[in-house]
């Protein structure tokens, strides 16, 4: 990842993508956050919090396709969600 970004989210984002989540849950009639909802505001918020390298404009790469591609690092196992 570190090739095809310049600089990334800071702080702010991370707190937004928290509330974000926090928000999504809250209209699904939730308390708690799950990792699905941190995954549906990431485009909206990292969007505009990172900059990618010159190197993805060639193939034609956009800051959606590379925040796409952030899910697939994910080297957590599945962890069951309390329900």
């Amino acid at each position: 990842m570190q090739e095809l970004v310049d600089w990334g989210a800071g702080p702010r984002a991370g707190q937004n993508l928290i509330n974000g989540g926090k928000a999504l849950a809250a209209m699904d009639g939730r308390f708690s956050v799950a990792i699905d909802d941190v995954k549906r505001i990431a485009i909206p918020v990292l969007r505009h919090a990172s900059a990618p390298t010159s190197k993805p404009r060639p193939e034609g790469m956009t800051n959606e396709d590379i925040i796409n591609r952030l899910p697939q690092r994910d080297q957590r196992s599945d962890v069951p969600k309390f329900v």
